[in-house]
């Protein structure tokens, strides 16, 4: 089978699928307009889609493309140099016409929709997401749609995700999805800059996400987006590692999505999971953390036992850094500085600290208590290759 007949393949057998579409699709010719006429076509795709047995999630960016011209913000400013409460602001104004825009197309094919605003930390504690989770599964259940975006109008600095590329990966690996379709302004990755560079290759397939994929990402578009190449490196990244397909295409022509689906000369690129299937929700939850609380440095003796499948014992651990507590997710740094994994905390950081390179059986003397004999159980670790 030809790598296109094998692309075309895995981009057909998907049964979960979410949809991410940059700002450049949603926003009209002129500055605070919807495009109307992109997203008949869109939901038409989607009603297809739905009607040969495929559920689709919809995130769409938006709404502070879309609130500009209300707060008065100039077209071609940065998202950087917004203040954020004028971002929050004019996402408030636009969040209403993004969803009202995909509310009418859809409805007009005979579908629901409904509107899920998320923050990072609804995904980083594990009891509101698997609260989003069950939302968005039993709205699938239903046959409605989510329409996500990430809830601007009151995530800080400090919490948001950012992007909507990253949001995507995440809420898809919060439902189990298949592939994540990242419709955008590009048809995908190329070996450099092809505005800049006429002689760049486009590739097509990537079967696995490596350092030099990394380094021929580009920036954002200036003035709408917050993504960008390298944010989409940093999406398939984590989505392949989670064993969920990523695909990065030109979505601005009429029926891009249906397009994708139905040929594989519809160009675009195609970063292949990996791990062979999707891991367990609770592992793919702890490894798609993007902001652990904390760290344990551990030594060489305890890093060979965690590759043969063992815990991570208090007398392994060297160092802990970070303010966390029993529960939180935090990294697991080898002997060089270079992080190996993620896991859950047995024990808050104070005492964490406290039994550092102590025997497992000393713990109740030095804590009163012991809650476990180990400071990351296996169960609870996620290691990188």
């Amino acid at each position: 089978m030809s790598n296109g007949k094998a692309s075309l393949s895995v981009i057909q057998n998907a049964k979960l699928i979410v949809v991410k579409i940059g700002s450049v699709i949603v926003r009209g010719k002129e500055l605070g307009t919807v495009n109307h006429h992109w997203i008949d076509a869109f939901a038409q795709d989607v009603k297809a889609l739905m009607d040969s047995g495929k559920k689709v999630v919809v995130v769409s960016s938006g709404g502070i493309a879309l609130g500009r011209k209300a707060l008065g913000i100039k077209e071609n400013t940065p998202p950087q140099n917004i203040p954020l409460a004028q971002k929050q602001a004019a996402s408030a104004v636009g969040q209403y016409h993004v969803f009202d825009g995909y509310y009418k197309a859809l409805a007009r094919c005979g579908l629901e929709c409904g509107q899920v605003l998320i923050t990072m930390s609804e995904t980083e504690s594990r009891r509101m997401n698997l609260n989003a989770r069950d939302t968005l599964s039993t709205l699938l259940e239903h046959g409605i749609i989510p329409l996500i975006n990430e809830n601007d109008t009151i995530s800080t600095g400090e919490i948001r995700f950012g992007d909507n590329d990253r949001l995507s990966v995440r809420v898809a690996q919060m439902i189990g999805a298949d592939a994540v379709i990242l419709l955008s302004t590009t048809d995908g990755l190329y070996t450099d800059n092809p505005d800049n560079n006429p002689q760049a290759q486009h590739i097509p397939y990537i079967e696995k996400l490596e350092e030099k994929h990394i380094k021929m990402a580009g920036e954002a578009v200036p003035g709408l987006s917050t993504g960008g190449m390298k944010s989409k490196m940093d999406a398939a990244l984590s989505a392949t590692k989670t064993g969920i397909h990523l695909v990065i295409t030109d979505g601005r022509e009429d029926h891009a999505l249906e397009k994708l689906f139905s040929t594989s000369s519809k160009r675009h690129s195609l970063f292949y999971a990996q791990n062979g299937g999707k891991i367990a929700a609770r592992k793919m939850w702890i490894g798609s953390h993007m902001r652990p609380k904390g760290s344990i440095t551990i030594d060489e003796g305890a890093r060979d036992a965690l590759y043969h499948g063992k815990s991570l014992l208090p007398i392994g651990a060297c160092k802990v850094t970070g303010d966390f507590n029993r529960g939180d997710v935090i990294e697991i740094i080898d002997p060089s500085g270079k992080r190996i994994g993620m896991g859950i905390s047995a024990y808050n950081m104070r005492d964490a600290h406290l039994i550092c390179r102590r025997n497992s059986k000393d713990i109740a003397s030095i804590l009163g208590e012991i809650t476990s004999e180990e400071l990351i159980h296996r169960n609870d670790m996620v290691l990188e290759d």
